[in-house]
């Protein structure tokens, strides 16, 4: 279960304009529909999931339109609360593959570590809305000994940084983490996965594009953009500061009814990324966690999409249309 806010307020709470940004974030449905002068009964209580949107988030949304895209993605609503066959708390099979504290081991030379549960927006489709973070995730005192686990298997080549968001970790300790891992001979690729960049671009900031360029790992960042509306012109500058860096950028996406289900907003986000330096990457199937249901788009629709993009654009714009299937050694691709 992601923590309460007051626990994530903790976890940002240093200096610098990013971290403010993450603390002055809109924490309340009604707070958030009114600054878009919408009725203030839009949105659902949060439940056990708190909402968490940047002011700069929501800047980027349409104000007086509920159907706003982005609006969508962050909005508690109450559909959220209807119990849905086959929505489940672990859809992707996380607390199976953990092999110790905050290590997710699912794949063959790769391994995951989960550094936290704080994220700079909760997103209403998370997957892991419901990952128990405050016992299952590494926090620094459990690095070393996860970096041992890793230095001990050498079929491992590649370390990934999830959370929560990694991001929301301040340089210095990454800094530290990246220089663990990179201290390990076998490992070849460290792999970020985050979502700050896309929320709160501010957070790359020069010391943490310094930390990618100066490690001997080849670094690939995975950005987190469903819809081409997020991508303004300061998360462009975020992601040519990383693009800067020598570090390979990648975007998943996951396939969201009422934000990215036509062909013409998937098209307008594949072109958006490609002019920002990062290669369309996933489109992912919806991870069926429970309170997510309303978000799900059928597969057949999915493959449809896919079929147009393939016809009006170039491969190489095209994502790869994937399903995470828990046990399954590799994600299933689709399309």
């Amino acid at each position: 279960m992601t923590p309460p806010p007051e626990v994530l307020v903790t976890e940002i709470s240093a200096t610098g304009d990013w971290r403010n940004a993450l603390r002055t974030a809109f924490r309340s449905p009604a707070e958030l529909c009114d600054y878009l002068g919408l009725p203030t009964s839009l949105g659902a209580a949060a439940g056990d999931f708190p909402m968490l949107v940047p002011r700069s988030y929501a800047s980027r949304m349409v104000p007086g339109d509920p159907a706003d895209p982005l609006l969508r993605q962050v909005l508690p609503v109450a559909d959220e609360h209807q119990p849905a066959a086959g929505f489940t708390s672990d859809p992707v099979g996380d607390l199976a593959a953990e092999t110790g504290r905050g290590v997710l081991h699912k794949y063959q030379g790769r391994v995951l570590l989960v550094l936290t549960g704080a994220c700079a927006v909760n997103c209403r489709y998370c997957f892991r809305r419901h990952y128990p973070y405050s016992t299952a995730s590494a926090s620094p005192r459990e690095w070393q000994s996860a970096l041992a686990a890793i230095t001990a298997d050498t079929t491992i080549e590649e370390v990934l940084l999830s959370g929560g968001d990694p991001l929301v970790l301040d340089d210095e300790l990454l800094a530290d983490l990246t220089q663990g891992i990179e201290s390990i001979p076998h490992v070849r690729r460290l792999r970020i996965h985050t979502r700050l960049p896309i929320v709160v671009p501010e957070r790359v900031t020069a010391r943490f594009a310094e930390v990618l360029a100066s490690t001997r790992l080849n670094t690939v960042v995975v950005v987190h953009a469903n819809h081409a509306n997020e991508l303004n012109h300061e998360v462009a500058g975020a992601l040519l500061r990383l693009k800067a860096s020598g570090t390979l950028l990648l975007n998943q996406a996951v396939l969201l009814r009422g934000v990215n289900d036509s062909t013409a907003s998937q098209r307008a986000l594949c072109e958006r990324l490609i002019e920002l330096g990062v290669l369309p990457y996933y489109l992912h199937q919806l991870d069926r966690v429970a309170g997510a249901q309303h978000f799900e788009v059928s597969v057949a629709e999915g493959l449809e999409i896919i079929r147009e993009l393939r016809s009006q654009l170039p491969g190489y714009m095209v994502p790869r249309y994937v399903q995470e299937i828990a046990g399954e050694p590799n994600k299933r691709v689709l399309a």
